[in-house]
């Protein structure tokens, strides 16, 4: 029987929707019942891609691996059954058999739309905001977001339980999960809006969970978005599908807090495990700058004080720690040693502390975490998706100028009047420095007070400013950098440095504040080229534009007003990708 006359009979013998199609797409038969799926009946010689919206080539592979699409025609909903008229044939026809599936569908609709989504939410810098009124204002405020959050509620026919003065736990179904995500949590904007009192405005953390298989398992997917969004700085709303992630918001920099009981918690928290470990491995980030290094020292010293053995975990380190580390390493007070020695030493009953990240392939030596069963993480970081898993201890406050500064405040309550030698202040005092850009920006009150006890531990401005000395070639290439800029209508700044440099993200954060510098830039991107060939960004935020969020898509990360990333890709395409996101971010916040 030819091919021809196989197709014939499928299409007369079976009395369901069914037709043939030839490798171009084109349908030979149709049986009399494709009207069910069609408006019309006579489809042949129609092409199979007009009529279900599903190319050929993609109908040839989901027949080879027994995938069945769905299309959605005549207000019912069809599964091709799909199956090559001659297996033994790579020309041969393929038979679609469309199968009504729609009161499947729709019970599958019914359940997703029904199931239950919980939504974590909290008052962020609650304590600062009342503190900050009088009673009555402070009832009043309450009372109004009290009534912005239930109002919020009640549009999508939610439970609304407050469980704590500043906290809540919101119940609804997930069909109206999407309308939420659309509006971007508008109730963010509207909380924002309030009349507070104080020289800050309100915010909300929302954390949502959805797509749990039990109850329980989506309430810990809020936990963990929740924890997300506090980790960020609050002011945003992150929902958790299984392993998907989205974020909406993040537009106000993380409020210091003025209250200091957590770094002493913290403080004693570490001494225990301190006097608990056998060794103690301190470790920043892969090429690590001077307030990852500095915050090692820092927490070096800690260990000193109270009699333990510690290790400071430094494979490389780039021309912009020259100075500092050859001052550390000449004074022979630090065991600094490599990933391969660490990783000799290290037991079940070692102690690893990571400073400046939380993210573990981002640390100096990742297996190290998985050789013992306490970690402690200090950080100042928004919190990312990738972050270390279940440490002992973890202080991740964004709202921290540095991770020198969290260190320093820690020191400050657990070392006593005089714990610093001379090195060891500057370094941390040179980590602030950097991270603030000079002390002007991600500057509070707490980092001045850590800097003034630096300074009273012996840390010389003078001696740190000699940490920041260029050579000429450096020097040359950050001149390059500005003088190349370009400026745009939207308050963009964005440079490419054309000359590569083992320091060169280093330099391009040093282009990028300084491009913050000239009148009408909100924002500023700096590119250049490491050692290693890869496209390193800088960027930079008066406040008004998160380049966190930007960062991020680009698989980097950071603060609201300062982030970086690296890509393999050349940077000329990074920097037009840049653009486009900006003008899509832009788009996005006027919208």
């Amino acid at each position: 029987m030819s091919d021809r006359e196989l197709e014939k009979r499928i299409s007369s013998y079976i009395p369901l929707p069914v037709c043939i199609i030839n490798r171009q797409g084109k349908v030979l038969e149709a049986s009399g019942k494709i009207g069910e799926v069609f408006i019309y009946g006579g489809i042949e010689d129609s092409d199979i891609f007009a009529l279900t919206g599903i190319k050929t080539a993609e109908l040839y592979e989901a027949a080879s691996k027994g995938d069945h699409p769905l299309i959605r025609r005549n207000d019912r909903i069809f599964r091709l059954l799909l199956q090559k008229v001659d297996p033994e044939s790579e020309e041969t026809g393929l038979a679609i058999l469309f199968d009504d599936v729609t009161g499947m569908e729709e019970l599958k609709d019914m359940y997703r739309n029904e199931k239950m989504c919980f939504a974590k939410v909290q008052v962020d810098n609650y304590d600062e905001l009342t503190s900050g009124a009088g009673a009555e204002s402070r009832l009043t405020l309450s009372s109004e977001i009290d009534k912005i959050i239930r109002k919020w509620g009640a549009k999508s026919s939610a439970s609304v339980n407050r469980i704590r003065n500043n906290a809540y736990v919101i119940c609804f179904e997930q069909q109206h999960l999407d309308k939420l995500a659309a509006a971007k949590f508008d109730i963010l904007d509207e909380i924002r809006g309030l009349e507070t009192g104080t020289d800050f405005p309100a915010s909300l953390s929302i954390g949502v969970g959805a797509g749990g298989k039990t109850p329980a398992q989506t309430e810990e997917y809020a936990d963990a978005a929740l924890d997300l969004a506090m980790g960020r700085g609050g002011d945003q709303a992150v929902i958790k599908r299984n392993l998907k992630i989205e974020y909406f918001g993040g537009k106000l920099a993380a409020v210091e807090k003025s209250n200091k009981g957590k770094s002493r918690i913290v403080g004693h928290g570490l001494k225990q495990l301190i006097k608990q470990s056998r060794n103690i491995f301190i470790m920043g980030h892969r090429n690590p700058d001077m307030d990852s290094f500095g915050a090692a020292l820092g927490i070096f010293r800690l260990c000193e004080l109270f009699e333990k053995k510690a290790y400071i975990v430094l494979e490389e380190h780039n021309e912009a720690l020259q100075i500092i580390y050859t001052q550390a390493r000449k004074s022979e007070n630090y065991q600094i040693i490599g990933r391969e020695k660490a990783i000799s030493l290290a037991d079940s009953e070692s102690l690893v502390i990571v400073v400046d990240t939380h993210r573990p392939s981002l640390t100096e030596c990742p297996q190290l975490l998985t050789m013992t069963e306490k970690v402690a993480v200090i950080d100042h970081h928004r919190k990312m998706e990738e972050f270390i898993e279940n440490p002992t201890l973890a202080y991740m406050e964004s709202y921290a100028s540095s991770t020198c500064e969290l260190v320093t405040e820690i020191l400050l309550y657990m070392g006593g009047k005089k714990s610093l030698v001379k090195l060891e202040a500057e370094a941390l005092l040179a980590g602030m420095t950097i991270d603030t850009n000079g002390f002007a920006v991600r500057t509070g009150v707490r980092t001045y007070e850590a800097a003034a006890w630096l300074r009273r531990q012996g840390a010389d401005p003078t001696e740190v400013k000699r940490f920041f000395q260029k050579d000429p070639l450096t020097f040359q290439i950050h001149a390059q950098g500005l003088a190349s800029a370009r400026f745009f209508e939207n308050g963009m700044a964005l440079s490419v440095c054309e000359v590569p440099h083992s320091d060169e993200q280093v330099i391009c954060a040093q282009v990028a504040d300084q491009l913050l510098t000239v009148k009408g830039v909100q924002v500023s991107f700096v590119l250049g080229t490491d050692a290693s060939g890869k496209t390193v960004v800088s960027a930079r935020s008066l406040g008004s534009i998160n380049v966190q969020v930007i960062m991020e898509k680009f698989g980097g990360g950071g603060h609201l007003t300062m982030a970086a990333a690296q890509l393999d890709e050349p940077k000329e395409d990074v920097a037009e990708k840049i653009i486009e996101v900006m003008e899509e971010y832009l788009n996005d916040s006027n919208s």
